[in-house]
């Protein structure tokens, strides 16, 4: 193989080893709590909120630059959220003020 080619493939392989994916993360609601009280993720990063109780919930944040609201999810619903700031979001369940999960979003 002619030497720029192998330095090619060696740069393409040292570039693509460096690279990052958005990752998808669960957090189950089951027994009027999240199934975690605290995540750290990455920027671009997804959390799917599952809500695998028999009852509604309404999962939010007012978190500044990290606001959002669900609304109303049924049980056996699930909604995904993306967190592409970096810093720390506090959700809660406006139905059971008791939930909360700490969601921290740094590289």
């Amino acid at each position: 193989m002619p030497e720029k080619l192998i330095r090619a493939c060696c740069i393409a392989v040292a570039i693509s080893g460096s690279l990052s994916f958005a990752a998808d993360h669960q957090i189950v609601q089951k027994d009027r709590s999240f199934s975690q009280s605290e995540i750290t993720i990455k920027p671009g990063d997804k959390i799917t909120f599952q809500n695998s109780d028999d009852v509604t919930h309404n999962v939010f944040s007012l978190t500044p630059g990290m606001e959002f609201d669900l609304r109303r999810q049924a049980p056996g619903a699930s909604s995904t959220v993306p967190f592409d700031k970096e810093g720390t979001a506090e959700v809660r369940c406006s139905i059971h003020p008791k939930m909360k999960v700490l969601v921290t979003v740094k590289k």
